[in-house]
């Protein structure tokens, strides 16, 4: 007999993919999440650099909505795609994050659409961060990670040590199973609500 998940209590999740290799499993875990939690609407946003790994055309037939790409239309838009998905989302995942991406938010950049976003909301951020070997011996880059820890509505998850690509060692920080951010991002949201 299967076990039925606990209901995670988000209507509507953002789900944030960067430019890490591991974004190329996210059509496995975005089917997971319409498997197990039917209920919360989802849309995702690629960075260009995630495009490099996973094409946005797997991932669209999972949500039954284009996958949109974290850059600033060309075209004149009636309405502030920054502010949509501030005001849209009930919670936000963002995994695998990047060094790139998270220095880029811990610094308070808003230069696309979902660092805007991410700025603004005050919707819970789970960060996932995947970091390449060496990245946690930078104070710089502790900073940035502490610097996150210490926004009411962002919660960093705890890495693991993860194989590295490049070098074939197990030295990297990787993010946890993408079912455990979920249910981390699902936890601070509830407490936040309490």
């Amino acid at each position: 007999m299967t076990a039925v998940p606990e209901p995670l209590g988000i209507d509507r999740l953002l789900l944030v993919g960067t430019g890490s290799l591991g974004v190329a499993h996210l059509p496995f875990w975005v089917n997971w999440l319409r498997i197990a939690h039917p209920d919360v609407e989802l849309r995702i946003v690629l960075t260009r650099a995630a495009t490099r790994f996973v094409a946005p055309q797997a991932l669209s037939p999972l949500i039954d909505r284009p996958v949109e790409i974290d850059e600033w239309p060309d075209e004149a838009v009636v309405a502030a795609p920054h502010v949509e998905l501030a005001e849209w989302a009930d919670a936000v995942v963002v995994d695998p994050a990047t060094l790139h991406f998270v220095s880029r938010l811990a610094l308070g950049a808003a230069d696309t659409p979902v660092l805007l976003a991410l700025q603004c909301t005050q919707a819970p951020i789970a960060v996932a961060p995947a970091l390449p070997p060496g990245a946690l011996a930078n104070p710089l880059v502790v900073e940035h990670l502490d610097r996150l820890r210490r926004r009411p509505n962002v919660l960093v998850t705890p890495g693991r040590p993860g194989l590295s690509a490049t070098t074939g060692r197990r030295e990297t920080h990787a993010p946890p199973p993408f079912s455990d951010v979920v249910a981390a991002v699902a936890g601070h949201r509830r407490a936040a609500a309490a």
